[in-house]
């Protein structure tokens, strides 16, 4: 299994990483992050890194076949051009090849509120069948520290993308 993790904007760009390190050793990872990001993710050994400036880059392609690419964080200007097909980097470059090809997609927006424009790209989006899963959390499973708040999230993204895991207390659950 391939997977594309894109951190976009400079909010939530821990839980972009977190996310990639929760992936099973199983799955190829591929990462994509802001020039400002660049320096902090060098040194992971275990992700193949591609300069979000490479349009040329082998995730641009239909043919790499990624299963699923995640862009968490997404910033409200990556959301937009996913919207309307603007494809001027390789974060947008990719996503544009994941809703062509069908394949999975997911944005988790961070702004809050959502502005009206916001909301109409996401709903255009989601109509296209991609998901749109801002970091928001559930009580029921009742976290207790920011780590457990964050596998939640994390353990809800893999459950939409297909990945098995058990990074949070199900509905219903005793444990």
């Amino acid at each position: 299994m391939k997977i594309i993790i894109a951190i976009s904007g400079a909010s939530g760009a821990s839980l972009g990483l977190k996310t990639l390190r929760a992936l099973p050793d199983h799955v190829q990872k591929h990462l994509i992050v802001s020039e400002n990001a660049k320096t902090v993710f060098r040194h992971e050994q275990d992700v193949t890194l591609h300069d979000e400036d490479d349009i040329a880059a082998p995730l641009a392609s239909g043919s790499f076949g990624a299963d699923a690419m995640l862009i968490i964080p997404c910033s409200m200007n990556t959301l937009a051009k996913v919207a309307v097909g603007i494809a001027d980097n390789l974060t947008t470059r990719a996503a544009s090849v994941m809703i062509k090809e069908h394949k999975t997609l997911l944005l988790a927006p961070r702004e809050m509120p959502f502005s009206a424009i916001a909301l109409e790209n996401m709903h255009k989006l989601a109509t296209l069948g991609v998901f749109i899963a801002p970091p928001v959390l559930a009580y029921y499973s009742q976290q207790e520290s920011l780590d457990a708040m964050e596998n939640f999230m994390i353990g809800k993204w893999f459950d939409l993308i297909g990945i098995e895991n058990d990074l949070y207390r199900r509905w219903g659950s005793d444990d």
